[in-house]
């Protein structure tokens, strides 16, 4: 199953780049996650001001600031929500002081097909 996690830093400058140790460390989770096959992909999210809350409402659409800050996001392969919160839990003793959020990516229509098996002696 794929999971989408947002990170929300709780402290520290909005858009400033981390410390060269801490960088380090992150370097060597995501190495670590990606070979395991659990990080299928991770950016970080530029700050508020370049981001824009869109709305549609009773037909009416309206744009607003964004007020929700987000540090970035991950998008986890996991066997259960057990396990997508116990890679959160990892990610969040690198990152430090966050919240993680975790949502579960529904996937709809039929399982991918697979190509016909031909008889080579034909």
């Amino acid at each position: 199953m794929r999971y989408l996690s947002l990170y929300r830093p709780l402290a520290g400058e909005e858009g400033a780049m981390p410390e060269p140790e801490h960088m380090e460390a992150m370097g060597r989770l995501v190495e670590e996650m990606t070979a395991k096959g659990s990080l299928l992909n991770t950016e970080p999210l530029g700050v508020r001001a370049l981001g824009a809350r869109v709305t549609m409402k009773d037909g009416q659409v309206s744009v607003a600031d964004e007020d929700e800050r987000m540090g970035g996001y991950a998008l986890l392969q996991a066997g259960s929500r057990e396990e997508a919160i116990a890679l959160a839990k990892t990610f969040l003793k690198v990152a430090g002081d966050g919240v993680c959020e975790i949502r579960q990516i529904m996937e709809f229509g039929p399982p991918p097909s697979q190509p016909p098996i031909r008889d080579p002696g034909r």
